[in-house]
C-alpha cells in the first residue's frame, strides 16, 4: 500500500504510555458459549468490528456506572512508522468521506482515533484489548489496540498495510453509518425484535460497514493510488478470516448461524468487493439487499 509521503490526521489521540495497561481477568460469554482467559485470542477476533459498543455485550459497562473521563489535555503522539501509518489512513478516510458528503450537501464531521493499550475509559464503558477495534457513538471515536494488528498475523496469518487499513475503515464506516443515522435506527428496531432478528439486523449494519470500507478504497485509490498488488488480496483474506462462520469453527467446531452477528465470510468478502469495485454509497444498502 502506497502511503508514504501522504497527509497525516491531527485526530488522532495517543493514550498508550497513560498507565491504563493490563487487561480484566476472567471469562465472558460469545454466542451462548463461555471463553475463558486461554480464549481471549479467538474472543478478540470474534469482537473485531464489534463497532457499535460491544462492550455492553462483552461485560465492559463495569456494573453500568458512568465511565471514569481521564485527563484529554494535549499530548504529542508518538512517530514511528506504525503510528504515522494509522495517521495517514484515518486522514485518508477523512479526505475520501468529506468529498463523498459534500456531493450531497452535507459536511462530514471526522472521528477521532483513539491509540492505548491494554485499556482505556471510553464513553461506552471501559474499553479492553480484549474488545478488538470498535467504534464508541456515545464519543464518536474509534479506538484500537495495535497489538490487534500482531494477533491477525500471528494467529491467521493476514498481514499487510492495506489489510490494517481495512480495520481502521470498517471502524470509520460505523461513524459514517452514525452520522447518516443508520445505526440508530438498527437499534431501536432491535430493542422490539427476537434475539434471532436482532442479530440478522447486526449483520447487515457490519456488512454495510464493509462496504463502506471498500468504497473508501475505491475513491482512495483513484484520487492517491494506494493500492499496490496484492492489496486487495491481502483485505479479502481479513475479511474472510474474520467470518463468524470461519470464527465460530475455530472457536468451537461447528456454526450456528441464527447467532451470527457480522456475516459469513463469503458475505463480508463479497460486500468489501461490492463497495471496492463500485465506489457507490447507494451500492451499500445491505437493509434492502434480498440475498446477502
Amino acid at each position: 500500500m502506497k502511503w508514504e509521503g501522504n497527509r497525516e490526521s491531527d485526530n488522532v489521540e495517543d493514550r498508550r504510555g497513560d498507565g491504563g495497561g493490563g487487561g480484566g481477568g476472567g471469562g465472558f460469554s460469545f454466542g451462548g458459549g463461555s471463553l475463558s482467559i486461554g480464549g481471549v485470542v479467538i474472543a478478540l477476533i470474534l469482537s473485531f468490528v464489534f463497532g457499535i459498543n460491544p462492550l455492553t455485550l462483552l461485560g465492559g459497562m463495569e456494573g453500568g456506572a458512568p465511565p471514569q473521563q481521564q485527563a484529554t489535555g494535549p499530548k504529542a503522539t508518538a512517530n514511528d512508522t506504525e503510528t504515522r501509518f494509522m495517521k495517514t489512513v484515518l486522514a485518508d478516510t477523512e479526505d475520501t468521506w468529506a468529498a463523498l458528503f459534500s456531493a450531497q450537501g452535507a459536511q462530514y464531521q471526522p472521528p477521532t482515533l483513539v491509540l492505548f493499550t491494554g485499556r482505556t475509559s471510553t464513553a461506552c464503558g471501559t474499553g479492553q484489548s480484549s474488545t478488538g477495534p470498535f467504534y464508541c457513538p456515545a464519543d464518536r471515536k474509534v479506538y484500537i489496540d495495535l497489538a490487534f494488528y500482531r494477533l491477525m498475523k500471528e494467529r491467521f496469518h493476514v498481514s499487510g498495510e492495506f489489510a490494517q487499513a481495512y480495520v481502521i475503515a470498517h471502524e470509520v464506516g460505523h461513524h459514517v453509518q452514525h452520522l447518516l443515522g443508520v445505526s440508530d435506527q438498527v437499534h431501536q428496531a432491535q430493542q422490539s425484535a427476537s434475539e434471532t432478528e436482532g442479530n440478522a439486523l447486526s449483520v447487515r449494519l457490519e456488512l454495510q460497514a464493509d462496504c463502506f470500507a471498500g468504497v473508501w478504497a475505491f475513491h482512495a485509490n483513484r484520487s492517491r493510488q494506494i493500492l499496490e498488488q496484492g492489496d486487495v488480496e491481502a483485505a479479502l483474506s481479513a475479511a474472510t478470516a474474520i467470518g463468524d462462520d470461519a470464527l465460530q469453527r475455530q472457536a468451537q467446531g461447528h456454526v450456528v448461524p441464527d447467532s451470527f452477528t457480522h456475516g459469513t465470510s463469503a458475505q463480508r468478502t463479497r460486500w468489501f468487493r461490492t463497495g471496492l469495485e463500485s465506489g457507490d454509497v447507494a451500492q451499500c444498502d445491505t437493509f434492502k439487499a434480498r440475498q446477502l
